[in-house]
C-alpha cells in the first residue's frame, strides 16, 4: 500500500523532490500564490449561502460519518477536504457507498437544481427544508423527447409506447473524483492538477480490492467475476456496473421524512405498497394552494375561485397525459383506487350486469377489487369467476382464456400485485375480454409509481389508481373511462357541482367528468396529485424502473439464501415487492425486530387474504421498495433477517 512520505523526508528548496512525488519548487511557487490570492492573505474561505440568502454552515460530512480513505489525502489550506462536498446527506458511512452501487453515477441533476458538487448545497442544514428551501407552486414537467422508434432497453416492463413522452437521456453531470486531490480553480490550478496526477494518490490505493480481483474497487466487478465461465454478472454486480439514471442522494434530500428517526436509527421505509412518501415540491404545493389559491371551484366569479379552478382542472391534464388518457373529461376525480372501484361496479355493473352473468378477476386482487363485484354478483345473481395462477404467483392465461364466454360482462385485473410484485400481462388479458365482447378494468395502484402506462395502449375501457402511491396525497384517486362509457353510465351520487340544471320534477346532469364529482372535491389535493406527477416525471418513470429493477434484483440475491426464508412470489415479472416468511417466526415478530432498527415493514396479509392461501400461508413480511431506497438500507433489513434466521432454527 503507498504511504504519505512525511513532510521531514520531503527535499528542501533547491533540492530533488523524492521519487513519485512533484517538484518541491514548483509546489513552493504554487503555494506562494495561493496565499497571496486570499483576502488578507489568510487562508479564510468564504462562507456558502444557502437558497434564498441565509448564510449556511459549513459543508461538513454528516453527523456520525466517520473520516474514511475516501475523504483522506493532500489537503489544501482553507479548502474543502476531497469528496466532503459530495457526501451524502443522509447520515452513512462514506465507506457505504460501495454498497449503494445503484447510485454511484450521478446522470442526472437533483431535482432541485442543485448539482451535488456545488458548494451552496449546505448539509449543515440537513434536508428537512426538502428539495426547495422556499414554498414554490408547481413547477413545468422537463421538456420531452419522443420515444425511440425501436426498444431501447432490455426490460420487460419497458414499454416504449407511453402516455406521456420520455424524458429522455438524462444528461451527464460532470463525474465527481472523490479520490484525487482537486485544486479547486485556485491560482496554477491546472499546472497543479497535473503535478498531482502523476503520481499514485495515497486515498486511492486504500480501496484495493481483493486479491485476486482485478478492480481497484470491490464493488466494481471485473472479468473474473462470472458464473461457470460465463461473463454474465450477479444481480448485485449488475447494479455496481450499469450506468445509474438517477442519483439517489440528490432524490433522497427532496423527500424530509427520510431524516427521521425510529428508535435512535434512521428510518428505512420499506412499506411503499402501503404508501409512499411526499417530495418537499408536492408538500411546498399543498402549503401554497392554501395560502394562496383556496376557494371551492367552478361557481365565483372573484379571483380566488379562478385560482383554485385552474390549479383542479390543471391537475386533470396532467393526469390525462401521464396515463395517455385522449381527453381530460375521461379523468375523474375520486378518494382513492377503492372509492374508484365502487365507482365502476356501482354505475356501470348495475347498469349492465344482470342474472347469470359473469364477472371474472385474477387470484392476485387486493380486496378493493374483489368485494365490490362481491356485492354486485348478490345484488344482480351474477357469478364471480377466477383467474388461477401458477406455482411462481403469475396469472395462467390458458385457464383465463377457459373461463371467458357469452357471460362474461366485465374482468377486473390488477396490474402489479401488491402482496407478491407480480407484473401482469394486461394488455393480453384486455384483448381476450374485448375479443369476448366484455370490457376490463385495469387496477393501477401498485403500478403507476413503476412503469410507464399508458390506458390506450393497454385497451383498457377502466383504468384507476390512487394518488398516494405515487408520492402525491392521500383522499385522491383517478377513474379513468373511455368517454363512450361515461356518457351512458348513471351518476353514482347526486348533489352540487355535477348538475345542469334543478327542478323539483327532474334534473338534468353535467357530462362527465361532472357527473361523477358531486358535492366539494378534494380540491387541495387533487393540485398535491399533479405536483407529484410533475416530480416523477422530472426524474423519469424509465430510469426510476431501472433502479428499482437492480435493488430488487440486489435485495432478491441476498434475501433468498438466509436458511429458513421462504419467498412468496417469484414470477418472472415483478416490480419492487418482496414477500416472505421465516420459519420459526410469526411475521409480526420479524415486523417488530426491524422497527427496533428503523426498518419499517408490512406484516400482515396486506388486503389480499386469496392469494395469500394460495401459497398457504395466512400473513407475510412485505417489504417494498422505492426509487429513494438504498442498497446500503437493504443491506440493515438483510443483517436483521439474517440475526433473526440464526438465533432461532
Amino acid at each position: 500500500m503507498t504511504t504519505l512520505t512525511p513532510t521531514s523526508e520531503l527535499a528542501l528548496p533547491g533540492g530533488s523532490a523524492p521519487p513519485g512525488l512533484p517538484d518541491v519548487a514548483t509546489l513552493t511557487r504554487l503555494a506562494g500564490e495561493f496565499f497571496s490570492a486570499l483576502p488578507g492573505g489568510l487562508p479564510k474561505p468564504t462562507a456558502p449561502q444557502a437558497l434564498g440568502g441565509v448564510p449556511a454552515p459549513a459543508n461538513v460530512l454528516p453527523g456520525g460519518t466517520s473520516t474514511g480513505p475516501l475523504t483522506q489525502g493532500p489537503q489544501l489550506p482553507g479548502t474543502l477536504a476531497p469528496g466532503a462536498n459530495v457526501a451524502p446527506n443522509n447520515p452513512q458511512s462514506v465507506l457505504s457507498l460501495g454498497a449503494s452501487t445503484p447510485s454511484l453515477q450521478p446522470h442526472a441533476a437533483a431535482p432541485n437544481g442543485l448539482p451535488d458538487t456545488a458548494v451552496v448545497a449546505a448539509p449543515a442544514l440537513d434536508s428537512r427544508f426538502g428539495g426547495q428551501a422556499l414554498g414554490v407552486p408547481q413547477v413545468a414537467a422537463a421538456p420531452s423527447a419522443q420515444p425511440p422508434s425501436t426498444p431501447s432497453t432490455p426490460y420487460y416492463f419497458l414499454g416504449e409506447a407511453s402516455g406521456y413522452p420520455s424524458t429522455g437521456p438524462a444528461v451527464a453531470a460532470p463525474r465527481d473524483d472523490r479520490v484525487s486531490a482537486q485544486s479547486f480553480g485556485l491560482p496554477g490550478a491546472d499546472e497543479l492538477r497535473a503535478l498531482l496526477s502523476s503520481s499514485k494518490s495515497p486515498a486511492g490505493s486504500q480501496a484495493a480490492a481483493p486479491a485476486g480481483t482485478g478492480s481497484s474497487y470491490y464493488f466494481v466487478p471485473s472479468a473474473s467475476d462470472s458464473v461457470g465461465g460465463a461473463s454474465t454478472p450477479l444481480p448485485h454486480q449488475q447494479a455496481a456496473q450499469r450506468p445509474a439514471g438517477l442519483d439517489v442522494n440528490a432524490v433522497r434530500r427532496d423527500f424530509p421524512i427520510l431524516q427521521e428517526r425510529v428508535n435512535g436509527k434512521q428510518l428505512v421505509w420499506f412499506d411503499n405498497a402501503a404508501t409512499t412518501h411526499k417530495p418537499q415540491s408536492v408538500i411546498d404545493r399543498l402549503a401554497y394552494f392554501y395560502a394562496h389559491e383556496n376557494s371551492n371551484i367552478h361557481r365565483a366569479a372573484h379571483e380566488l375561485a379562478a385560482r383554485a379552478t385552474d390549479a383542479y382542472e390543471s391537475a386533470r391534464e396532467k393526469v390525462r397525459a401521464f396515463i395517455g388518457a385522449q381527453s381530460v373529461d375521461e379523468v375523474i376525480f375520486v378518494r382513492g383506487a377503492t372509492e374508484a372501484i365502487n365507482l365502476v361496479a356501482k354505475t356501470w355493473g348495475v347498469q349492465n350486469v344482470g342474472e347469470g352473468d359473469e364477472i371474472i378477476v385474477s387470484n392476485l386482487e387486493h380486496h378493493a377489487n374483489i368485494v365490490p363485484w362481491q356485492q354486485l354478483a348478490a345484488q344482480k345473481g351474477a357469478r364471480i369467476r377466477v383467474i388461477p395462477v401458477d406455482d411462481t404467483g403469475q396469472v395462467l392465461l390458458d385457464e383465463y382464456r377457459k373461463l371467458l364466454n357469452p357471460r362474461t360482462k366485465i374482468v377486473a385485473v390488477t396490474q402489479v400485485s401488491n402482496a407478491l410484485g407480480t407484473v401482469v400481462p394486461v394488455r393480453e388479458i384486455v384483448a381476450m375480454a374485448h375479443a369476448a365482447g366484455a370490457r376490463a378494468l385495469v387496477d393501477g395502484a401498485q403500478s403507476v409509481s413503476h412503469l410507464r402506462v399508458n390506458v390506450q395502449e393497454i385497451g383498457a375501457d377502466f383504468f384507476v389508481f390512487s394518488g398516494h402511491k405515487i408520492f402525491g396525497p392521500t383522499g385522491i384517486g383517478v377513474v379513468y373511462g373511455r368517454r363512450e362509457l361515461l356518457d351512458t353510465m348513471p351518476p353514482w351520487q347526486g348533489g352540487g357541482n355535477m348538475i345542469a340544471d334543478v327542478t323539483f320534477e327532474r334534473t338534468v346532469f353535467q357530462p362527465p367528468p361532472n357527473k361523477f364529482e358531486a358535492g366539494t372535491g378534494n380540491i387541495a389535493d387533487a393540485v398535491g396529485l399533479g405536483a407529484a406527477l410533475d416530480y416523477v416525471q422530472r426524474i423519469g418513470l424509465d430510469n426510476i424502473a431501472r433502479y428499482e429493477h437492480d435493488l430488487l434484483a440486489y435485495a432478491t440475491h441476498l434475501l433468498a439464501p438466509i436458511p429458513g426464508v421462504r419467498l412468496i412470489g417469484t414470477a418472472a415479472d415483478k416490480a419492487s415487492v418482496l414477500s416472505f416468511v421465516l420459519k420459526g417466526y410469526t411475521t409480526e415478530e420479524v415486523g417488530r425486530a426491524l422497527n427496533e432498527e428503523g426498518i419499517a415493514v408490512r406484516s400482515g396479509h396486506h388486503c389480499a387474504q386469496p392469494i395469500l392461501r394460495r401459497f398457504g400461508v395466512e400473513a407475510t413480511v412485505r417489504p417494498s421498495l422505492a426509487f429513494y431506497n438504498t442498497c446500503e438500507e437493504v443491506d440493515r433489513f438483510i443483517a436483521v433477517v439474517r440475526r433473526l434466521s440464526s438465533g432461532r432454527g
